[in-house]
């Protein structure tokens, strides 16, 4: 059985997921076969495993820290909110179903089951497990089923690593509050502090440490500073979705849905130099750019109905109209289309008109498609012909079947359950293009192409792109965070933590 490690927060956003991802690099590179694990994660931004099953991205990314391909018992229960109050709820990979809040809080205990193997089956493959908890520990209304914090260290004998975020203030208070809200007997897992996002002079800090470090008997084994690492993040909380970016000599907009998902497949034109990437609520936000991208949702027809409400479809089809290109991803891909049928009531039910860009037609189904791809571009038209020929690689999660005339522009190798099937995929039609393949752009030469097409388009240059790799820049983002928690957290003492034989005992 694998050697066990938890990383938990005082509340979400404290910096769990980039910790539990530097945590697996660093064991990486000492030597260890190391794997993530988060019992529960709530997410809109999922991946499809080679086997076709759904998993939560920050799974994905803590397990590409770790060199390893991601695996869907590395995340066995995934919650895709619906609503306010429900979620579609995946387990071990597969949809179980819709459920409200109290509807599933009476699973908790079947559910704990499925939690169990998953984790035995991991840490009969790996030497170190390096767990992610999800929220807070001391939700007190919660504890009684708790499968994703203390219930989860409990059951894998995990000692634990508490982070409290400094820079939302409060944060001795967050630890102090967070440790003795705990039962005694669960408090007993936590084997250290951690301060996360620290800005200042260390001096000032070190009196309130040593402070903490009485009141609650645990041992602060690091501050980190607030580090600028580039690397993907849980999607309630995304600051990428609410900043104020300037446009950029190629000024790339994103249609930023109500209920938008796996918007990580854009990340890779952040990181280009000379691109701007804004996400936009309004016609107003809209201002004038290079590229829209409509993106992926877990509702297309409700959020169709309110970018038609708000006043953006009209925006994003005077864009269209002056030639100016559109590329839409699953739920974009499929709002572009003539109409939208939902027979069945998957989404909203009854029929609805698409933005009337491609002559396609969308129905959704009742199984979901999950399916990794590979292939390359066919004959593309328009702006974008230059990526013709060029490979892409990615996954496949929906429920709608888009068929109807205009050219496809991908042939493609779906893999599921690893059996390969071939298929063409994706409309395009002048500068306006479509695709359900998750991840399309992330290939090196793809997202690079369509940023010198526009350059080239508008008169400017971007010649820091030759041979830029998206690939080579997150393994340099994964070893910069490993490097920078190296000097701010005592990896010693995190060694001597992860190896007691009991978590519960001094």
């Amino acid at each position: 059985m694998a050697k066990a490690i938890m990383v938990q927060g005082t509340m979400s956003n404290a910096g769990k997921s980039l910790l539990t991802a530097g945590l697996c690099r660093i064991f990486k590179e000492d030597g260890y076969k190391v794997a993530p694990f988060k019992a529960q994660n709530m997410a809109l931004n999922s991946y499809i495993t080679a086997e076709g099953l759904e998993m939560g991205r920050a799974q994905v990314v803590q397990a590409e820290a770790a060199g390893i391909a991601p695996q869907a018992i590395m995340n066995p229960i995934l919650l895709k909110p619906t609503s306010d109050s429900g979620s579609q709820v995946i387990v071990h990979g597969e949809v179980l179903g819709n459920y409200s809040a109290e509807e599933y809080y009476q699973l908790k205990e079947k559910l704990a089951v499925e939690v169990k193997k998953a984790y035995d089956t991991l840490s009969d493959e790996f030497e170190i497990i390096v767990i992610e908890g999800a929220g807070s520990p001391a939700e007190i209304n919660l504890m009684d089923k708790d499968l994703v914090n203390m219930g989860m260290a409990r059951m894998a004998n995990a000692p634990v690593l508490l982070v409290g975020d400094i820079d939302r203030g409060g944060v001795f208070a967050a630890l102090y509050g967070t440790v003795m809200l705990l039962p005694p007997e669960d408090r007993e897992f936590i084997k250290g502090l951690i301060i996360n996002k620290f800005r200042g002079d260390g001096k000032l800090l070190e009196p309130g440490l040593r402070m903490i470090e009485e009141l609650t008997d645990i041992p602060v084994i690091g501050v980190l500073p607030y580090i600028h690492i580039d690397i993907e993040d849980e999607d309630s909380l995304s600051v990428r979705l609410t900043q104020e970016i300037s446009p950029d000599a190629v000024d790339i907009a994103v249609i930023r849905l109500p209920r938008i998902s796996n918007f990580t497949d854009f990340n890779v034109f952040e990181q280009m130099e000379g691109v701007s990437l804004r996400y936009v609520k309004s016609p107003s936000d809209l201002k004038n750019p290079d590229l829209i991208l409509i993106p992926g949702t877990k509702n297309t027809m409700g959020d169709l109905l309110h970018i038609r409400q708000n006043g953006l479809e009209a925006a994003i089809l005077k864009h269209a109209a002056a030639g100016k290109p559109v590329f839409g991803i699953c739920g974009g891909f499929q709002m572009m289309g003539m109409k939208l049928l939902d027979p069945y009531g998957v989404e909203h039910g009854g029929e609805m008109a698409g933005l009337g860009i491609f002559d396609t037609q969308t129905v959704f189904e009742k199984e979901k498609i999950r399916t990794q791809v590979a292939g390359n571009f066919g004959q593309v038209s328009g702006i974008f012909s230059s990526l013709s020929g060029l490979s892409f690689e990615g996954y496949e999660i929906h429920m709608g079947v888009t068929e109807g005339e205009n050219e496809a522009i991908l042939s493609n190798l779906h893999f599921i359950q690893g059996v390969p099937s071939e298929k063409m995929e994706g409309r395009g039609k002048g500068n306006t293009y479509g695709s359900y393949v998750h991840g399309i752009f992330d290939r090196d030469g793809v997202a690079a192409t369509i940023v010198q097409a526009i350059a080239k388009e508008k008169g400017v240059s971007v010649e820091a792109l030759k041979g830029w790799s998206f690939k080579q820049y997150k393994e340099e983002q994964y070893h910069r965070l490993a490097e920078e928690i190296r000097k701010a957290v005592s990896m010693d003492k995190v060694y001597e933590i992860l190896n007691k034989e009991d978590s519960r005992n001094d």
